[in-house]
């Protein structure tokens, strides 16, 4: 081509122009000249073209060792990490072998079963604070023959170890050491030591044995064992473990990561050897990318309509498989039908509730769940509905159905019109509920509340009787009281006036605590029915006037002054006084009773009414019954005021808490707390009369 555009050159240039006439030798140099000019061109080119092959396999190559550099070190950080992780396991494992403090028998079991699970520990020996061996415990898997003088040697890496752990206070590693096997060939070992503390003191050690080659074994994934030569080396290089695969490529890659812990250093290593980079097949895709450039415009439509296909493809096979496992998981029965009534799909969960498989019920119309008893009826509703006369009830239905075996059960259905992707009805979709359960558990939810309806009465005759067997007792032992006393008035001949006037009180009292026993049995009838007992205002003294003659009486029997404090001024309560007499006698036998003791001195029961401290604006009176026993322990304490409870024998476990729930009926509150120097007091208040009330 150059030729020729010299050539047209030359004819259209005059001679004149073209300078003196050349010879044959300068005519061949320039032909010669200008194809050398033509080829370098060329040779250019080719040499550029080679030279980015070249660059292309080399950047090729480096980036393929880079990667495979790459995976090694990133496997080995991932081995160091596993292995780390069973080493911290490990250590959670040793620190639960002296749970609960066991003895040698149940630690050497444990021990047994660790050792069992944990192919890596070769040996377990527990040790007191002064290294001395208390138990240990042998691998199944790989017997060894461990010399005790030299375990127990002040220069063995046990004894170092705990040396260690005992300074850091955590778990120490030894230094790794050749131990012999008894098949002649040994294994390095390495020991770690986990002190026992309690209360900020050493109290002994667990020491473990590591096979380093073990651990590589159990620990490395065998994915990588399978292509990579995995050991464990010291700092020098010094190679102490090795497993894994033998050489397989001309080219080898190394890794190293250092794996420290507390008190001694390892180097995890993994070596991996690799082909050389073929230089074809990177050239081959040099070539193909190159010749894909010119490609592309006619390819760019197809792969980008081939990117949505692929894109629909996968959504759409992601949305099954999202939709296939969310029905396998449901627990509602799933049924879709179409217009003639065809079943087209179950779930697996409506399988199980009706006991058919998915093959015996796609494509039936008269389903064999359908009772026969009520098929007829079934399948007319069907037809209504198919024919869409009859639009299925949002809130549902219930029917029955009957699974394979015969057994009728309620299920609960919800219908919905199914529509496909162009908007057309194809049929029905139903879920299904099975609800015997349900049923099941309405049935005795409604028998256990007729039974607790049954107890509640039997309760309520239960706490009559104990209410009127607690409260009548005072009553009639006072009775009793006088009517021996009458009865000896009555037995002296030639009884003085004085005695016939103390017969006649005693006759008297007799018929007052008659028609208090009456009372009584009125107030605990009305309070076992929860009824407003009848109320009136009653002084403090008028309460205190009824019930001190008894109190006296007892104090008299057991040495006890008795001290009443009522303030001046004080306006009457609006009470049952029967009921609040009851409380006063109850708190004030109950405080005399605890100084029933020989070395109880003084015997002081102190009886006080005053107004309330709190809730002054409301009207309250506060009423305490103190005494000068031993007082309450806490554990008593805290069931004072459950029924039936009582610390003594003769006690019915009643009073306080009958005593409590009057003082609640009327509003108010009932206590205890200490008295210095000794003693308890009882307090309750009630609520003041208002003319208001009226």
């Amino acid at each position: 081509m150059d030729q020729g555009a010299d050539q047209g050159v030359a004819a259209a240039v005059p001679a004149d122009a073209l300078g003196p006439p050349q010879g044959p030798a300068q005519r061949r140099w320039r032909r010669w000249a200008g194809a050398w000019r033509r080829w370098s061109l060329w040779a250019l080119l080719l040499l550029l073209v080679a030279s980015m092959l070249g660059t292309l396999v080399w950047l090729a190559g480096r980036y393929e060792a880079s990667q495979v550099q790459a995976r090694l070190e990133r496997d080995t950080a991932e081995s160091v990490s596993d292995i780390r992780n069973a080493f911290a396991r490990n250590l959670q494992n040793l620190q639960a072998l002296q749970a609960g403090e066991p003895d040698l028998a149940a630690w050497e079991a444990r021990a047994a079963e660790l050792l069992a699970q944990r192919r890596e520990l070769v040996h377990l020996e527990w040790r007191d604070a002064q290294l001395h061996l208390r138990g240990h415990a042998e691998s199944p898997y790989r017997p060894q023959h461990w010399d005790p003088s030299k375990r127990d040697s002040l220069h063995s890496e046990a004894t170092l170890a705990c040396t260690n752990a005992r300074r850091i206070t955590g778990p120490s590693y030894s230094s790794s050491y050749y131990q012999p096997m008894p098949d002649g060939v040994g294994s390095e070992m390495m020991e770690v030591c986990l002190p026992q503390m309690q209360d900020g003191q050493v109290r002994g050690f667990v020491v473990a044995t590591y096979s380093l080659q073990t651990v590589l074994q159990d620990l490395v994934a065998p994915s990588l064992q399978r292509t990579q030569e995995v050991s464990f080396t010291e700092a020098d290089g010094t190679r102490l473990a090795i497993i894994g695969a033998m050489r397989r490529g001309s080219r080898m890659f190394t890794a190293q990561q250092l794996f420290d812990l507390p008190g001694s250093t390892l180097v995890l290593r993994m070596d991996g050897w690799h082909a050389a980079p073929s230089v074809f097949p990177n050239v081959l895709t040099a070539l193909v990318t190159a010749m894909s450039i010119a490609l592309v415009s006619v390819l760019v439509v197809l792969v980008r309509d081939n990117r949505r296909r692929l894109r629909a493809e996968r959504d759409l096979g992601e949305a099954l498989a999202f939709r296939k496992t969310m029905e396998d998981s449901l627990i509602t029965g799933l049924r879709a039908r179409d217009l003639g009534g065809r079943i087209t799909y179950v779930n697996p969960a409506f399988c199980d509730m009706v006991g058919y498989t998915a093959a015996e019920l796609v494509g039936q119309t008269s389903p064999p769940y359908w009772p026969p008893e009520h098929a007829h009826e079934y399948a007319e509703r069907q037809s209504v509905r198919m024919a869409g006369r009859l639009d299925p009830p949002r809130e549902g239905y219930e029917t029955t159905f009957m699974r394979k075996n015969g057994q009728r059960f309620p299920v609960m259905i919800y219908e919905a019109p199914l529509i496909n992707a162009h908007g057309l009805h194809t049929g029905w979709m139903g879920s299904f509920l099975d609800v015997s359960a349900q049923r099941r558990m309405e049935e005795l939810s409604r028998a256990s509340q007729e039974r607790l309806q049954a107890t509640a009465r039997l309760a309520t005759v239960g706490e009559m009787a104990s209410l009127l067997s607690h409260e009548l007792n005072q009553p009639l032992a006072a009775i009793s009281s006088y009517a021996t006393g009458s009865l000896n008035l009555l037995a002296v001949p030639d009884g003085a006036a004085q005695d016939l006037a103390d017969l006649r009180v005693g006759v008297q009292r007799i018929a007052q605590q008659a028609e208090r026993a009456g009372r009584i049995i009125k107030s605990v009838h009305d309070f076992v029915r929860r009824r407003d007992q009848s109320r009136e205002p009653i002084t403090a003294q008028q309460l205190f006037d009824a019930v001190l003659p008894l109190i006296r009486l007892q104090a008299h029997k057991l040495g006890v002054r008795v001290q009443l404090d009522i303030r001046p001024g004080l306006p009457p309560v609006l009470c049952d006084a029967t009921m609040v007499e009851q409380v006063l006698l109850n708190l004030a036998r109950n405080a005399m009773q605890s100084m029933d003791d020989p070395q109880i001195h003084p015997r002081i029961l102190e009886l006080r009414v005053r107004r309330a401290a709190s809730n002054a604006a409301k009207g309250w009176l506060e009423f305490s019954v103190a005494d000068m026993g031993l007082g309450i322990a806490p554990e008593v304490a805290e069931r004072l005021f459950t029924p039936f409870y009582t610390t003594r024998a003769e006690g019915m476990g009643l009073g306080l808490s009958l005593c409590r729930t009057v003082v609640e009926q009327h509003g108010g509150f009932l206590g205890h707390a200490a008295r210095a120097p000794r003693g308890t007091v009882f307090t309750f208040t009630l609520p003041v009369f208002q003319d208001t009330e009226l």
